[in-house]
């Protein structure tokens, strides 16, 4: 069984950037063909993907996010880290680490992200 669990601060100033981890359980990140996203889901809207790292390393953005998105791993640990600069209120969501690229199958639970001063 595969797990997800995100972690990093819940409140993050604007102008700042925020970043969080995601640490896999049940399954190696470097696995052939798994796509690792993260995906977010602003209030009162629907999810929006981020971007994903891919089992090779290679990593893939959201367009409409790209100038300011960074997805890197740690094999050693088994997690792989969102950045995202330059915040402001509207990066205020849920952000969420998930398998896959289009279709996902594991989720991790979710973390609440504020962007408030």
């Amino acid at each position: 069984q595969v797990q997800l669990q995100e972690s990093g601060p819940g409140l993050v100033k604007p102008s700042q950037t925020l970043s969080l981890t995601c640490t896999v359980s049940g399954g190696s990140i470097t696995t052939n063909y798994y796509y690792w996203s993260w995906i977010r889901q602003p209030p009162g809207k629907g999810l929006e993907w981020i971007g994903y790292i891919a089992y090779s390393g290679s990593t893939y953005y959201s367009p409409s996010l790209k100038s300011r998105t960074s997805i890197s791993r740690d094999t050693s640990k088994n997690q792989f880290t969102l950045q995202l600069s330059s915040v402001t209120p509207e990066d205020t969501a849920v952000y969420y680490c998930a398998r896959g690229r289009e279709r996902y199958d594991y989720w991790g639970q979710g973390t609440q992200v504020t962007v408030s001063s």
